[in-house]
């Protein structure tokens, strides 16, 4: 199951997205957590950015692009390969936690926690690119894994709306919006669910920083049945940040990660829905800017007689 981290800036989705990440590894569950924040802030909220030394994504993107593209003839090199070109036969496929060129160099373990990152926004790319070029190493990523059950990715995703500017929010079982009980809270838990009911995207909102029946009201009256759970103001989320020995997280707050792992395995995988908003987002991005910025037909490049799924990694590759 593959869970992303969305919402308001502010409203704690990076330290829901490191609490249930450590939630999920100190079960015993394969977990992957990626920082796709432009911030870059998950290291430190899993409890340590000052030793995590695994270069990010973003760095090695030519390499993970050669990778993945393996021996499928209708990639012809890296540079025709953009952020959602899906994969097709003779595509390399990844297993989580697999020994391949992605997970090997890029991982690193923090807080107990397996983590990659995708890069921080550094001097170079000012006024030049956007942080979505940053994000592509994580679309393709999750276009060519095949994730089997009870194994989990979590994903820290950039704040507010901004994360419907590609097709990566299509890539999830799970969308957990974090919200504040405060009217901008609302006004962007409004604008995920109108983009995401378009593409059948299931939202669950995750109420952050609810102090009191009133608070929890007021989600409850603008949200309604969206609302799986809420967290509570957490000493132990404090200590931590402030570099203190934390003890042990509040009762109420552990059983709101339970919630949120229940509602996630709830969920059931389908593959071929997964392709087809792969294809479409792919046709999306040719026909707006790719075509005529690789000088190529990328629509070429879906591979109609491609399964998606475990069946495709019997499957060779190149």
């Amino acid at each position: 199951m593959r869970a992303a981290f969305v919402g308001k800036g502010g409203s704690g989705k990076t330290t829901l997205s490191a609490l249930f990440s450590r939630h999920l590894a100190h079960s015993g569950a394969p977990v992957v957590a990626i920082d796709g924040d432009i911030n870059q802030h998950l290291a430190r909220a899993l409890g340590d950015d000052e030793t995590f030394a695994a270069p990010p994504l973003s760095a090695r993107l030519g390499e993970i692009k050669d990778h993945l593209r393996g021996s499928n003839p209708r990639i012809a090199s890296r540079e025709a390969m953009i952020k959602t070109t899906p994969p097709g036969r003779g595509s390399r496929l990844l297993r989580l936690l697999g020994d391949d060129p992605v997970h090997t160099p890029h991982l690193q373990q923090v807080g107990g926690v397996p983590l990659m990152v995708t890069g921080e926004f550094d001097e170079s790319d000012l006024g030049v690119a956007c942080y979505h070029s940053k994000l592509s190493a994580v679309e393709l990523y999750l276009n060519h894994l095949v994730d089997g059950p009870g194994e989990y990715v979590v994903v820290d995703m950039t704040a507010g709306a901004d994360a419907f500017a590609s097709g990566l929010f299509t890539r999830f079982d799970m969308t957990f919006l974090v919200a504040e009980p405060t009217r901008k809270g609302v006004f962007v838990y409004r604008q995920y669910r109108d983009h995401a009911e378009e593409f059948g995207i299931p939202i669950a909102v995750i109420g952050n920083k609810v102090t009191g029946e009133d608070d929890l009201l007021f989600l409850k009256e603008h949200v309604g049945d969206d609302l799986l759970t809420y967290l509570q103001h957490s000493s132990w989320v404090r200590a931590q940040e402030q570099g203190r020995p934390p003890g042990d997280l509040e009762p109420h707050n552990i059983h709101a990660l339970r919630r949120m792992r229940a509602a996630l395995d709830a969920r059931t995988k389908d593959w071929t829905v997964f392709q087809e908003h792969a294809v479409t987002f792919h046709l999306r991005n040719a026909a707006a800017w790719a075509d005529r910025a690789t000088g190529t037909d990328l629509s070429a490049q879906i591979d109609p007689d491609f399964r998606h799924g475990p069946t495709a990694l019997e499957s060779p590759a190149g």
